[in-house]
């Protein structure tokens, strides 16, 4: 599924994509200029990777600081000055014991809490929605397993070559056309992964032509899409809201383009946006309740 994008055709696609599901979201997951730290955690997934980041970054910060005092107390304590004649012994047991037990201990502990995070991620649980994500170069292609349908997501401006020139009026009014402003532009896509809150969501991850990776910081989640090999994750969001991800694994002259978007609403707009998209994308024409007398 390769269309040749033209503005005319992008824009008409926009207008009648199934949107109801896609209205008054907040923006949670998207990278914000001059801050650090990482996005909004919005699965347990991610928390648990975010806690580990910060116990890790404590250890390592306190190991760093101990090494730097050593070396200090050691240059002033021991240097040619104050001892004009070196000492000649070659072994310390007790030193070196210590520098051998020490780090094994430190990374036991490491272990005992990483460990329990990487299972978590790497067994998949039973899903309530199945997603199977094809990367091509240089877009996406979402086919909702159990629904019968999928649809291609472009990057809103794509083809896109030149960066912030080609952030043109036309571009903008794309954006917006679809909800966003241009603070979005690279983010945004045409067409969202749309999924339901609190719903286990699989994703089986694959590559048409090279590897791609699909990745949503905010879920903590990032598999690389491999032709011939079909990988799995998951996620369950626990806040409503529109995330941003991007493909991670260099892939071509428009990696860059090739963003993701994910949105996150109630149960009550994910059924509403499903019958849409059976319409839209398989032809099912939704079913209408007819009143009796």
């Amino acid at each position: 599924m390769k269309p040749i994008l033209s503005l005319s055709g992008l824009v008409a696609g926009l207008a009648a994509l199934p949107a109801m599901a896609q209205d008054n979201l907040e923006i949670i997951g998207r990278p914000v200029d001059g801050l650090m730290g990482f996005q909004p955690a919005a699965t347990s997934l991610a928390a648990d990777l975010q806690w580990l980041d910060g116990m890790i970054l404590v250890i390592i910060t306190a190991i760093t600081v101990f090494v730097t005092l050593l070396i200090l107390w050691v240059a002033v304590r021991y240097n040619q000055k104050r001892n004009p004649k070196a000492a000649s012994f070659t072994h310390n047991t007790p030193i070196e014991i210590a520098w051998t037990v020490v780090p094994i201990v430190i990374l036991v502990f490491i272990g005992a809490f990483s460990l329990p995070v990487l299972f978590k991620q790497q067994e998949i649980p039973e899903g309530d929605i199945t997603i199977k994500v094809t990367g091509y170069q240089w877009y996406w292609d979402y086919a909702y397993v159990d629904e019968g349908f999928e649809f291609s997501s472009y990057m809103i401006g794509a083809p896109a070559t030149g960066g912030a020139n080609m952030k043109t009026p036309e571009v903008i009014a794309q954006l917006e056309a679809a909800g966003y402003s241009e603070d979005e532009f690279l983010l945004a896509t045409d067409t969202a992964v749309v999924v339901p809150v609190g719903k286990t969501i699989v994703m089986q991850v694959t590559g048409a032509d090279v590897i791609h990776s699909w990745t949503v910081p905010a879920f903590g989640v990032k598999q690389d899409a491999v032709p011939g090999r079909l990988a799995e994750l998951w996620f369950k969001a626990d806040r409503e809201g529109i995330y941003f991800g991007q493909c991670s694994e260099l892939c071509g002259l428009s990696h860059a383009y090739m963003p993701i978007t994910v949105k996150v609403v109630s149960e009550a707009a994910y059924a509403e946006w499903l019958a849409g998209a059976r319409e839209e994308y398989a032809g099912i024409p939704r079913s209408i309740a007819v009143a009796s007398n």
